[in-house]
């Protein structure tokens, strides 16, 4: 009876093998339901081109493109970078936050179609389940939920390529291709196959397989410099050029593929509990958060950087498991807010073989201290003055000590 009441659909479409069979399937299980397409752009590329055919094509009304490039990057990827947030020390939360801004851009499409009901391809082992049903609940907490994977007949990859066969709906991918990938201005990551063994070598050197670089053998055998300048916390310039921020991740990324930098391969915990292997690339990502972190070295002092560390991993976990839009989420960046005040500087690395090597850092903010810290002569620093700090600092142990009789 429910799924008769469900009249309009707004689907979440990327063109892959899941969303592509989504809307001939929705038709059949939902009495013909229309089925309106939204792509949010964060920056796929080519993967778009075509996509509005293909849509209406495969049994859509009409399909959203939506550029959400800017935003992407300025209200996403700057406030994650300038917490320092990396999963499980190594991953760059690539798909992670790129979900919450497209659900909400579904949101807003729906209420302005009156959608009955949004859907979803993502399956239910994944961690993209739950990162854009939270952001539907926050944004449209009575909307209904589709998510196919869940009910339908498919049980694997190749039962969905059979389906898109005898449906006639084109497919990039074949039986043989069929990695699982996520792409975007950020990063882009691989899943499945081969690397379902964690005892696999992933073939970076194979043709195709890496798509934002190259591997690291295949890099210049000369280094490459590259500064990159900081105002707040935020990336503004790199050699010296002012940039917008999609293009300082695009030219960023260029500099990083073309050295092989960025490729992690990780088994990562997912939210839903399991472990799962994934290939990620994200070449200009992983050169702004050394860049970002090498800043911070010299503009934070020691015991805000240590705490930062702190609410660096709750944050991470908080964008990996999809709570992007939640008090706790917009509490920690507050604070990481109030942390990047005197974060500005420049910083200078070298990019050689899928290395980053630190070349130099400055900052009119930095507390570092060359006379303090010299090994030379100075006259600032009393060195009497540690005998009565050690002391004061040892007490606790020296009275442990004691009492153990030593």
């Amino acid at each position: 009876m429910a799924k008769k009441e469900i009249k309009k659909v707004v689907l979440a479409y990327s063109g892959g093998l899941d969303t592509s069979i989504i809307i001939p399937w929705l038709k059949e299980n939902y009495n013909n339901c229309e089925v309106i397409a939204v792509s949010g752009d964060v920056g796929q590329g080519t993967e778009l081109d075509g996509l509005e055919e293909k849509a209406i094509a495969t049994g859509a009304s009409k399909l959203y493109i939506e550029d959400l490039n800017k935003e992407f990057v300025e209200d996403f990827i700057w406030p994650t970078l300038k917490a320092g947030a990396v999963y499980e020390n190594k991953y760059l939360l690539g798909t992670s936050f790129a979900r919450p801004i497209i659900a909400k851009r579904i949101v807003e499409i729906a209420k302005a179609e009156g959608a009955d009901a949004i859907c979803h391809g993502c399956t239910g082992k994944g961690n993209d389940q739950v990162r854009f049903e939270l952001t539907i609940k926050a944004f449209a907490p009575d909307m209904e939920i589709i998510a196919p994977w869940r009910t339908w007949e498919f049980k694997s990859r190749e039962d969905e390529i059979a389906y898109a066969e005898a449906k006639n709906i084109p497919l990039k991918i074949n039986r043989e291709t069929n990695y699982s990938k996520d792409k975007n201005l950020w990063h882009l990551s691989h899943e499945g196959l081969d690397l379902e063994n964690p005892a696999n070598e992933p073939m970076y050197n194979k043709e195709g397989f890496l798509e934002l670089g190259v591997s690291p053998e295949q890099a210049p055998d000369v280094p490459t410099y590259v500064t990159i300048s900081f105002e707040k916390g935020v990336p503004v310039a790199v050699d010296g050029e002012k940039l917008p921020a999609v293009e300082i991740v695009k030219k960023l990324n260029k500099l990083g593929g073309e050295n092989g930098i960025g490729i992690v391969d990780m088994v990562e915990n997912r939210l839903v509990g399991m472990k799962a292997r994934g290939v990620y690339e994200t070449p200009g990502g992983t050169i702004l958060y050394a860049a970002h972190a090498k800043l911070e070295e010299i503009c934070l002092d020691r015991d805000t950087l240590h705490y930062k560390q702190n609410v660096s991993n709750r944050f991470a976990e908080l964008v990996y498991f999809g709570q992007w839009y939640t008090p706790l989420r917009e509490a920690l960046s507050a604070f990481v807010d109030s942390t990047q005040q005197t974060v500005t500087g420049d910083v200078k690395l070298k990019l050689y073989k899928g290395n980053i090597i630190d070349a130099g850092v400055t900052s009119p903010y930095s507390l570092y201290d060359e006379d303090i810290a010299t090994f030379d002569e100075d006259e600032v620093y009393d060195q009497n003055d540690s005998a009565g700090f050690i002391n004061l600092f040892g007490l606790p142990i020296k009275v442990q000590a004691k009492k153990k009789g030593y």
